[in-house]
């Protein structure tokens, strides 16, 4: 594929990575004189230094054969106004905007749908629309209704989710094989990877769980406290929660936790009224999203207030809290705050980064759980460029492997074979399979059969992304 990114910060740049690692031919505009010096030493594309919203830059850019426009600037509006312009000229090219501004996706709820079905043009002639802060948002609050104990990757209409755990040192899975675990649960389960101090990788049968090692398991949604126990771990009741920042993502982080009518927190993280309490409290340091943050949340305690004052901290006894969410658009700070809340004596922390490497960071310093934005907006771009086959993208373990979701198409040549004939041990893993025709996502065994329309939940190192794809029929 021919792709033309318009921006190179950080989102841009690790966009064109893995793109380029791909074997994709990319382009990168960028207005900043010295970032376009920066990255073209750094990757192996074109860097062309020119404002993106130019139709003769875009033309000089190879925009007439190129298969894609992804528009990741710092500007929401710049990039609606270069997809708009392409789209009048190069309407059957794929646009792709990072659009932050919620109030842009206002007429997507109640128009978009209907002038599709009309054969209309997408609205702003975006075909798909990127908003990083629901997404991390949303990332944040999955963690928080599974007490914060876990990482969690979720998948469209499944019952079956991904989850992180630590094997803790009297743990009942310290010591056994990873096929003589189904003897401690009559709960279907699958190891999709394990993480040591030295590497990530895929695991086998024969592979055996130690103390300290971080598995990524999945299991199905009920079946997480079982799994909990069975790594020696616990879940705490969450009553007392602060959370730092009221943003966008802040913002939205409130509407759910606070706002949220229907039920949450299946495990009872908040107690038996499974509901945020009035032990909620918000810090803002901006005045005015302070205000609105009152105005907004009634039911919580908002402070005008800067958490790194320790007089502050003192005096409203933060220290007592069961869970800190840090949320501010600066991550440095949110990794520092839940660090040192953690060491006063706060039970959980739940933190927002910039992207997996600083995660792992997090991690370990003792934050129990690092949602990483930047790399959350890759993804989710690069699920609309795999092909239409492809229906989710998920980096996992600072962008090693990847997660792909994808419907087998007609063509797909497993069609009619079992897995344990295509398997590639420590190639690829599939975590999960949804038959055509049926309703309930499994995890499937060696002698599952493949058939057109199936949809399929796959694990690989992202090296060999390519190759898995095309095995399964399934890449551009």
């Amino acid at each position: 594929m021919k792709i033309i990114i318009i921006g190179a910060g950080f989102t841009g740049v690790q966009l064109a990575r893995r793109l380029i690692s791909e074997k994709n031919d990319v382009v990168i505009i960028e207005s900043n004189e010295e970032t376009v010096r920066h990255v073209s030493n750094r990757l192996d594309c074109m860097v062309i230094q020119a404002t993106g919203n130019n139709l003769t830059v875009l033309e000089e850019a190879g925009i007439a054969k190129a298969d894609a426009l992804v528009a990741v600037t710092e500007s929401d509006e710049l990039n609606m106004i270069t997809c708009s312009l392409v789209d009048s000229v190069y309407p059957d090219i794929i646009k792709i905007a990072r659009v932050r501004n919620y109030d842009y996706y206002a007429d997507v709820a109640g128009k978009k749908k209907d002038g599709k079905e009309k054969g209309a043009r997408p609205l702003y002639g975006i075909d798909f629309m990127v908003h990083p802060d629901v997404e991390a948002a949303q990332a944040i609050v999955t963690a928080v209704e599974h007490g914060a104990v876990t990482e969690v990757v979720d998948f469209e209409n499944c019952d079956f989710e991904l989850v992180s755990l630590y094997i803790e040192e009297k743990s009942a899975l310290a010591g056994k094989r990873i096929q003589n675990v189904r003897k401690l649960t009559s709960t279907g389960f699958l190891v999709g990877f394990i993480e040591t101090e030295e590497k990530f990788f895929l695991p086998t049968g024969s592979t055996v769980l130690k103390a300290g090692m971080r598995i990524g398991l999945v299991l199905h949604k009920d079946s997480l406290p079982e799994f909990l126990h069975l790594c020696g771990s616990k879940i705490d009741v969450l009553k007392k929660i602060a959370l730092v920042g009221a943003g966008r993502i802040g913002t939205g982080i409130a509407e759910n936790l606070i706002l949220q009518k229907k039920p949450l927190f299946p495990f009872g993280f908040f107690g038996k009224k499974n509901k945020a309490s009035q032990d909620f409290v918000i810090i803002e340091a901006d005045s005015k999203r302070a205000k609105e943050a009152a105005e907004r949340f009634v039911s919580a305690t908002v402070y005008n207030a800067d958490v790194t004052d320790e007089s502050f901290i003192e005096e409203e006894d933060l220290s007592v809290f069961d869970l800190v969410i840090a949320a501010t658009s600066n991550h440095e700070l949110n990794m520092i705050t839940s660090a040192y809340m953690k060491t006063l004596g706060v039970s959980k922390a739940v933190c927002l980064v910039q992207s997996s490497n600083y995660a792992t960071i997090a991690r370990n310093i003792g934050i129990d759980v690092a949602v990483p934005i930047k790399d959350a907006v890759v993804d989710s771009i690069l699920s609309h460029l795999r092909g239409k086959s492809v229906t989710g993208i998920h980096t996992l373990a600072e962008g090693e492997l990847e997660i792909i979701e994808a419907v087998l198409p007609p063509s797909a040549p497993v069609l009619g074979k079992a897995l344990k004939d295509i398997a590639v041990p420590g190639s690829f893993i599939i975590l999960l399979i949804q038959e055509q025709g049926t309703k309930q996502f499994v995890i499937p065994y060696g002698n599952t059969v493949f058939e057109a329309g199936d949809r399929l939940v796959m694990l690989t190192y992202t090296k060999d992304i390519q190759r898995t794809m095309d095995l399964f029929g399934v890449g551009n």
